[in-house]
């Protein structure tokens, strides 16, 4: 009889971990764009989904790497500057591009301990996405 190998799993002592909260939020934009396509350049609507991930080490005395509580505080803080707006009026957007959402989310968030470590934001229905790490 043969013994059956086994996969050892080495965790480091100090692991980095990576956090993850979701959110949404309706909203309306015109683009200027070069060529006009799916009347973009009028008045229109999407459901933007938005993803935020923290990246940091686990915290021996609480077991989170941050209490995702305070990551939905902070998100909804986020939420409501977007939810239910006219996007070319939002301070700060500037163009409201997909690649401008993951700058604005990521700025808004910028003084979180961990700070944010990757921004998505995507429209499903289109297929559309745009990722920021760093």
């Amino acid at each position: 009889m043969t013994a059956t190998p086994t996969l050892a799993m080495t965790v480091p002592a100090s692991p980095v971990m990576c956090v993850s909260q979701r959110f949404f939020f309706d909203a309306a934009h015109t683009l200027q764009r070069q060529i006009e396509a799916e009347g973009s350049r009028r008045i229109h609507g999407h459901t933007y989904h938005a993803e935020v991930t923290l990246r940091g080490p686990l915290d021996p005395a609480t077991g989170m790497v941050i209490d995702l509580g305070y990551l939905r505080l902070r998100l909804q803080s986020v939420r409501e500057q977007l939810d239910h707006h006219l996007l070319d009026e939002v301070p700060g957007l500037a163009p409201p591009t997909l690649e401008n959402l993951c700058l604005f989310i990521a700025r808004a968030l910028a003084d979180m301990q961990p700070a944010p470590w990757r921004v998505r934001v995507w429209r499903e229905a289109l297929g559309d996405s745009c990722t920021l790490e760093w």
